[in-house]
């Protein structure tokens, strides 16, 4: 299963670091004066650099940013008692401020000291609903006073401390990992609860089921047969989709735009959870066996050609999104991760390290789905559109038509089966010429193309190594994988 799975202003406003650390405390929750603490615990750190092959420069990964906010995340966690600055964590990062304060929000969706306040915040409010006393809870979180806390809560949550544990069940908050995937346990009951802020509390909550897997969506719910709610800790991620669903409708095409609250809120916050309501897109998921079927090259096509119209308008979206660099991901970490465990010709590690190493800088780079599978796809008789862009990040545009055929060959493979291991070359060659019907691709990208499916495979087949629940998933992508690089050269594209 292939997975994927604006500028920031001088510290806050144009303050100096320092100004900047207090003002964004205060202007969270308007908790003004947080006790400091020495006895901290470690700040796990490591700057993990990789090498590029054939280039004498150094650059960070993504990936690395992503480990360094988490590392952050986890020092936040680790220390939630004592007084922490933006300052501070971006001195352990090896980041400037303004670059610290941009990284953090691109990663984790909130500002990172309104982070910090919502976790003391999480934390206190648990504390008390086990039996503290408010006050001593307060000056334990390193709040001086009754009221500065009362003050905080309010602000951050919209109710008072007694309001919100009479209306929810405080839970021991989780820690939060950017670097693993979402799993919530979600009931119909907490969701009407949550449909009151659209004033559709009375509205049929029923469970997603993607077409064609049969697997249950673990992030959403159809609501009615109008509205889908989508739900994530990861508030990053739910602003993306967001902010591009609504982009993409103002250039004419079909997204799952959000519909306001009563108070007019576009998302909304309950405990560690964001929650976005947004319209259903009418029509069907294209399924991969269908692809197979008829006409599989006019459909291959077609779909090309839906990629083309969806990355052409995405490329001229604004909006904040983590930047991807899919050849050190590769080469940095999936082949390292899957030493070992699949057999990696010695050839191929070399051919892909210098043709697409040398290639990989030319290629045309943008915000992209970035999860483009036939489920994301929603066809209509005389429309289409696409859902889901949490994932969308700056990345090489033919990553998305490569994506979208692997995720076809992923959900339909018969190691056995040569007839249709066959089409699916027609499949994979003709959803890149329809892409190149719109797009026009360079020639740095036809020849990279085969080397950008064989990297979303490792990449996927390394995110699923050593999990037990995805062993057969893993088995599976294996098999695919060895079968792709024995047929490398047939994915040319001229």
């Amino acid at each position: 299963m292939a997975v994927a799975r604006g500028s920031a202003k001088r510290g806050v406003g144009g303050l100096s670091g320092s100004e900047a650390s207090r003002n964004s405390t205060a202007g969270a929750g308007g908790a003004s004066h947080i006790k400091s603490c020495q006895n901290r615990k470690g700040f796990p750190l490591t700057f993990n650099i990789y090498y590029t092959c054939s280039y004498n420069k150094i650059e960070r990964s993504v990936s690395v940013y992503r480990e360094l906010i988490q590392n952050s995340l986890d020092y936040i966690e680790d220390n939630v008692k004592c007084d922490i600055t933006a300052q501070e964590l971006s001195d352990k990062a090896g980041f400037s401020l303004f670059h610290y304060y941009r990284l953090f929000q691109t990663a984790v969706g909130l500002p990172v000291m309104q982070y910090i306040l919502r976790r003391r915040l999480l934390h206190a409010i648990y504390e008390i609903s086990c039996g503290g006393k408010m006050i001593d809870v307060a000056l334990l979180y390193g709040f001086e006073t009754h009221a500065g806390f009362y003050k905080a809560f309010v602000r951050e949550f919209g109710c008072t401390p007694a309001q919100y544990l009479k209306r929810y069940k405080a839970k021991k908050p989780y820690r939060i990992n950017i670097l693993k995937e979402e799993h919530f346990m979600m009931t119909h009951k907490k969701v009407t609860g949550i449909l009151k802020k659209w004033g559709m509390e009375n509205a049929v909550v029923s469970d997603i089921y993607y077409e064609g897997t049969g697997n249950r969506s673990e992030n959403a719910f159809y609501i009615g047969e109008d509205y889908v709610l989508k739900f994530s800790a990861n508030l990053g991620k739910l602003k993306n989709h967001i902010e591009i669903s609504k982009e993409l409708e103002n250039v004419g095409l079909s997204a799952a735009t959000p519909v306001k609250t009563l108070t007019g809120e576009e998302f909304i916050a309950d405990d560690e959870l964001f929650f976005c309501l947004t319209k259903r897109l009418v029509g069907e998921q294209i399924k991969p066996g269908e692809m197979y079927e008829g006409d599989a090259i006019g459909k291959a096509r077609f779909v090309g050609e839906m990629i083309g119209q969806l990355d052409t308008a995405l490329a001229k979206v604004e909006v904040l999104v983590e930047e991807a660099n899919i050849f050190e991901r590769v080469t940095g970490w999936a082949i390292p991760q899957l030493q070992g465990k699949l057999d990696l010709p010695e050839q191929m590690l070399a051919d892909y390290t210098e043709c697409f190493g040398k290639v990989y800088t030319k290629l045309p780079k943008q915000i992209i789905h970035r999860d483009p599978n036939p489920g994301n796809i929603i066809m209509a008789k005389d429309k289409w559109g696409f859902i889901d862009f949490e994932l969308s990040e700056r990345n090489v545009r033919i990553f998305d038509p490569c994506y979208a055929a692997t995720a076809i060959l992923s959900e339909s493979f018969e190691e056995d089966d040569e007839e249709k291991l066959s089409k699916w070359i027609q499949i994979y060659r003709n959803i890149l010429h329809g892409y190149d019907d719109v797009v026009h691709l360079t020639e740095a990208e036809k020849k990279a193309a085969p080397y950008v499916v064989l990297s979303n495979q490792l990449l996927a087949l390394a995110c699923f190594a050593d999990k037990e629940k995805f062993r057969e998933v893993y088995e599976t992508n294996k098999r695919m994988t060895e079968w792709l690089i024995s047929k490398l050269d047939n994915l040319k594209i001229s």
